[in-house]
């Protein structure tokens, strides 16, 4: 449970202020384009940080269940490709980096899927 709660608030924290960054910094010298995929990938890391709080939350519950992991590890995974690849693509224009953007997307399904099936 610690290791979750311990990566979900590193992740909240830096959704927050990557957001801050988004909206005051990148936007003086970014295009419009940029700052709506920058904006995209900070809202999607927050809305997975809060996601493994759930998850942090849950093995404490079931706490024989390794679906929580996978679940876990899945969602901090679809973190650094889905938004990872979305900042690094605002930051330098390197559009052949969204290849990797839907992989992070479908971690951050199958976490959630996972997350359900581990409840069984």
């Amino acid at each position: 449970m610690e290791k979750f709660i311990i990566i979900a608030g590193v992740n909240a924290f830096l959704a927050v202020a990557l957001g801050a960054f988004g909206a005051h910094g990148l936007q003086m010298n970014a295009t419009d384009y940029a700052v709506a995929i920058w904006d995209k990938a900070s809202r999607y890391q927050m809305y997975h940080a809060l996601g493994l709080f759930v998850i942090a939350f849950l093995t404490d519950k079931y706490p024989k269940s390794s679906l929580l992991e996978w679940a876990g590890w899945s969602m901090l995974g679809g973190i650094f490709l889905f938004s990872g690849s979305l900042y690094v693509m605002a930051v330098t224009g390197i559009t052949s980096l969204g290849i990797v953007t839907p992989v992070g997307g479908l971690l951050f399904i199958a976490g959630w899927i996972l997350t359900v099936l581990s409840l069984k």
